[in-house]
């Protein structure tokens, strides 16, 4: 049977993982029954380009005047289309041996890209065989890409295509412009996949998901080859982009390439619009729908029907994807970062939206973050069993605005109850409540890395940001990640309202304090970007900016440009943050006056070079107040009754780690008690500290921490979460 819908995410996204939100669809449709199949276009495309077959096209399109680059790669074209298909099949985990022959210098042809292994020969000798051949294969296919993009299409990148003319686009002219020229190679490989696509699985409806302006481009064009083909096809486009851009939309022009444009939670608009199209709906009864009436834009908004909570929506499928054809690449020069583009994760949320939607650069006025809806760790855990049985894969990225500590904690225990072996990582705020306990618990789990918002490094801006945390409170519960054997990645702003350069300095020297003492591993600076639906977009005056443009435009409006008086000169200072940044993630250059990073005169920084050494001094033990449950995640003691020298009745307990054998000992009366209630603590048992308290200060008429065995326990991995 034909399906009803056909969805598609346009190029480019990811290369080692499916975007999920056709998967997140396509869950709810199979789950109310409605026939769909899904294709990322981002990875069919990609492959069919960075094939033999689809070089040679780009190598006919050569022109004689280039670049020496270019120059360079056409004249080595034959090595080029030589070793395409290996090295894909290598990134694709096909064909792991060949790792030995890429790692060699004779195997890849080598040009601009490559000049980066004079500063990185220090990162091989930490890596192995596999990853030195993943990163040189990478630089392999972004020469191949440079190429691409100077001599067959300026608007290539691998996960931005024509990324330009979709951001900041307050008018339609300059992508109408585009759009009414003839195809590029890339539009002519996108529309054959569509049109292999629709004549394989017929469909009455396509639903394009366009998350990020590099996506808007490509859906543009897959529409309108659709309405040029097979005019009797719907065409809906949703996703991040028009989420957040288009939420002004008035340009009928879009409407010659599409038919719908659902804002926020796509499902119950989706089911008015498959509705109306049956005939069981009339137009004004759609839910938060743009649509051309009568040749005007009109928002149609007169369903009644509630919205899917995030808990009814059902488990993301990735039926139909090719997960198999994904490929690893590679970027050595920040952790974080490989994570992103290295495995293939499945992708999950803990919640919809934000718990703490208080950040004044944040979107929170829109539904993506405004409306948080936890689900619980039971539901969590069902839909990561889904997920493993559905891709066979293990891994997986929770891309929560920051996920909720409480929840992590439930899912966590969840986890160690099924023995499920997941690996997984997510957004976090950097809350105290993330204690060396917890994060000893999510690692356990299966936790392997965390980032979140350090944004600034500065009291006052934070504060001004609402982040709701501090400098020495970032630094502390980085720390608690760190020595539980989990990586931190720190997000870093600068450019904030009123952000002197002073400040720029300050945050700067803080970072590589926290660098210098390894509580946090990977960092990325971005300058700010004021958005017209964040607090600072909406009300500039508040935060001592004036907006000064661009005009509200008819088609996309979000980025928002703005006057600065009493901050620096923001731009300045990229480069120099960025160089800092690079060395600090290497362990590097710490000695270095910070004025070495900047070819201009900066302030001398007005923070003590102990800051961050006394924040971590101050770090007190963790809070025993509250609902905390007392967790033992190891096998339950053997005992063995003794005596001391001294006649001493002793009780010796005996736990069995993985790594070692573990003996505490107490007299008698007390080791049997610890023996006695050592089941209460099990994940599944879900014992409070303060009812264990209280049975042991009951019966030995003293507190628990004042136990030796207690404090033992507590060395050996007791957990207080």
């Amino acid at each position: 049977m034909s399906p009803e819908i056909l969805l598609i995410t346009p190029p480019f996204t990811q290369l080692n993982t499916p975007y999920p939100a056709t998967a997140y669809i396509k869950g709810f449709l199979d789950k109310i029954g409605v026939s769909s199949f899904q294709a990322d276009l981002g990875i069919e495309v990609i492959l069919k380009l960075f094939s033999r077959d689809g070089l040679k096209d780009v190598f006919a399109l050569h022109q004689k005047k280039c670049s020496d680059n270019a120059r360079r790669i056409f004249a080595l074209r034959e090595d080029y289309l030589a070793t395409i298909t290996s090295v894909i099949r290598f990134l694709q985990n096909k064909n792991p041996t060949l790792a030995y022959q890429i790692a060699e210098e004779e195997m890849l042809p080598r040009a601009s890209r490559f000049a980066q292994l004079d500063d990185m020969d220090w990162a091989f000798g930490t890596m192995g065989i596999q990853d030195k051949a993943r990163y040189l294969s990478t630089l392999y296919l972004e020469d191949i890409g440079d190429y691409i993009k100077e001599i067959v299409d300026p608007h290539f990148g691998f996960s931005r295509y024509a990324e330009r003319l979709g951001m900041s686009a307050t008018s339609f002219d300059e992508l109408a412009h585009h759009l009414s020229q003839p195809l590029s190679l890339i539009d002519k490989m996108t529309t054959q996949l569509v049109a292999d696509l629709v004549e394989k699985h017929q469909p009455k409806v396509v639903g394009l998901s366009v998350p990020f302006p590099g996506n808007l481009f490509s859906a543009l064009r897959i529409g309108q080859y659709l309405k040029s083909k097979h005019p009797g096809i719907k065409i809906i486009m949703g996703g991040g982009y028009p989420n957040t851009e288009l939420r002004s939309l008035s340009d009928s022009r879009v409407f010659d390439f599409i038919d719908f444009i659902p804002l926020d939670d796509g499902e119950q608009p989706l089911i008015c619009i498959l509705e109306y199209i049956d005939g069981k709906r009339v137009i004004d009864q759609l839910k938060r729908t743009f649509i051309l009436k009568e040749g005007k834009v009109e928002y149609a908004n007169g369903a009644v029907e509630p919205d899917v909570s995030y808990s009814a929506a059902g488990t993301p499928s990735y039926g139909d994807l090719q997960l198999r054809e994904y490929l690893s690449v590679i970027e050595v020069a920040n952790p974080m970062h490989r994570l992103w583009s290295d495995g293939r994760w499945n992708k999950l949320t803990m919640a919809h939206g934000c718990y703490w939607k208080k950040c004044s650069f944040c979107d929170i006025s829109l539904d993506y973050i405004r409306n948080y809806q936890p689900v619980s760790a039971q539901m969590l855990c069902d839909r990561m069993e889904d997920l493993i049985v559905q891709t066979g894969e293990t891994g997986f990225h929770f891309v929560d605005e920051a996920a909720p500590p409480a929840l992590m904690r439930e899912m966590a225990l969840e986890i160690l109850r099924r023995k499920l072996t997941v690996t997984w990582w997510t957004n976090i705020r950097f809350e105290e409540r993330f204690t060396a306990d917890l994060c000893v618990l999510l690692k356990l789990s299966g936790c392997i890395a965390v980032s979140g918002g350090l944004e600034v490094a500065s009291d006052r801006l934070l504060e001004k940001m609402k982040k709701g945390v501090s400098v020495a409170q970032v630094a502390r519960v980085s720390r608690n990640f760190t020595n539980a054997g989990i990586m931190v990645h720190a997000y870093l702003m600068y450019g904030f309202p009123t952000q002197t350069a002073q400040e720029t300095i300050d945050s700067l020297e803080m970072v590589r304090q926290l660098f210098y003492h390894g509580v946090i591993q990977s960092g990325f600076w971005h300058q700010f970007a004021m958005t017209a639906h964040s607090p600072v977009g909406l009300n500039p005056e508040d935060f001592g900016v004036k907006r000064v443009g661009p005009i509200l435009g008819t088609f996309a409006n979000n980025d928002l440009v703005h006057e600065d008086p009493d901050g620096a000169e923001h731009e300045l200072y990229s480069e120099g943050l960025r160089k800092a940044l690079f060395n600090y993630m290497h362990a590097v250059c710490f000695d270095y006056e910070l004025q070495e990073w900047f070819d201009f005169k900066v302030p001398q920084t007005s923070v003590n070079s102990f800051a961050i050494e006394i924040a971590l001094a101050q770090g007190g033990s963790d809070n025993l107040k509250g609902n905390k449950l007392v967790v033992w995640t190891g096998k339950l003691p053997e005992k063995r009754a003794y005596k001391t020298k001294k006649k001493q009745a002793m009780l010796g307990l005996t736990f069995q780690s993985k790594l070692q054998e573990i003996d505490i000992s107490a007299p008698l009366e007390e080791g049997q008690w610890w023996y006695d209630h050592f089941g209460l603590f099990e994940v599944d048992s879900r014992t409070t500290y303060q009812s264990i308290e209280k049975k042991y200060e009951t019966h030995f008429g003293k507190p628990i921490i004042k136990s030796q065995v207690w404090k033992s326990l507590k060395k050996e991995g007791l957990l207080v979460v």
